[in-house]
């Protein structure tokens, strides 16, 4: 009796073709943690130099060295008329504050954009894109006119309130874009039950939403701590201070620099904004992924 033989099934996926996928992984990978160690070395750097004595800082590019110290720390928290304690309370109040005024000015802004039917919303909506081209030096010299006329000068009003009056066309556009995603049934659902347009807006947008606002709430915290031109203009007094311009004191025109402080000092100003981004990390990528959608 013959016999027949089975055909012997195909592979799905050929060796040669896994392997040319593993190689080209392990490229991909290699190359991506290259470009992450060139990227971060100068702040790896930075923070290894602040552990160091100020005459060793620049003997070499290295990131470890015989040395090793606090001192640096110790003396930049204290440096200042006011110390940097306080001059991390200034920033703090002043960010915390500029987050407030964005995400109630910005959100509001963007629901009667998003939700509202009114007269030349649609050229209002293209003018607020249109101050996104609008260079901050332009408006600079008015600003600054009118805040001293209206007796802001060394006050963080300058800084804080116009947050609370929806400037920031990005964050609006932003918020826009994400709403627009949101389907207009939950409205009329919601309109159905007695709700107003407050009442949509507080208990079915803004819940959903949470991706633009921590995106809104990172960028602004961001912007917020980093500003070194606003308090540069508005804040003569050292007890108003913020921290960029705390920094900006162990830089002396004369040479003596005390780079040990400066460097110190400059890690601990980083502490919040890496700790706020693990918090914030996941809201941060939903929010720039989903938003422009539709």
């Amino acid at each position: 009796m013959a016999t027949t033989s089975l055909p012997v099934p195909r592979r799905l996926f050929p060796a040669r073709l896994v392997k040319n996928r593993l190689l080209t992984g392990i490229i991909r990978h290699t190359l991506l943690v290259c470009l992450l160690v060139v990227i971060l070395y100068p702040l790896l750097w930075m923070v290894a130099a602040s552990f160091r004595p100020n005459n060793e800082i620049f003997n070499g590019l290295g990131l470890f060295s015989g040395s090793f110290t606090l001192e640096n720390y110790a003396n930049g928290w204290a440096a200042g008329q006011q110390g940097f304690s306080r001059y991390f309370l200034n920033s703090t109040l002043v960010t915390v504050l500029s987050i407030v005024g964005n995400l109630i000015s910005c959100s509001l802004t963007a629901y009667a954009f998003a939700r509202l039917e009114f007269p030349f919303k649609r050229t209002l909506f293209a003018i607020l894109l249109g101050t996104m081209l609008l260079p901050y030096h332009v408006t600079l010299v008015p600003q600054y006119v009118l805040f001293n006329e209206l007796g802001w000068i060394n006050t963080y009003l300058p800084l804080i309130v116009p947050r609370f009056l929806g400037t920031e066309a990005f964050f609006i556009f932003l918020m826009v874009q994400f709403i627009r995603t949101l389907p207009r049934e939950l409205d009329e659902s919601a309109r159905l039950d007695g709700a107003g347009h407050f009442g949509i807006f507080a208990r079915i947008i803004m819940p959903l939403a949470l991706p633009a606002i921590g995106t809104t709430a990172m960028f602004t915290f961001i912007a917020s701590w980093n500003d070194f031109l606003g308090p540069l203009l508005y804040l003569n007094r050292a007890d108003l201070h913020t921290v960029p311009i705390a920094l900006n004191t162990f830089l002396d025109s004369t040479g003596e620099n005390a780079f040990g402080e400066l460097f110190a000092m400059s890690t601990l100003s980083l502490a919040p904004i890496v700790g706020f981004f693990i918090v914030s990390q996941r809201l941060l990528i939903e929010g720039i992924a989903t938003t422009g959608m539709k």
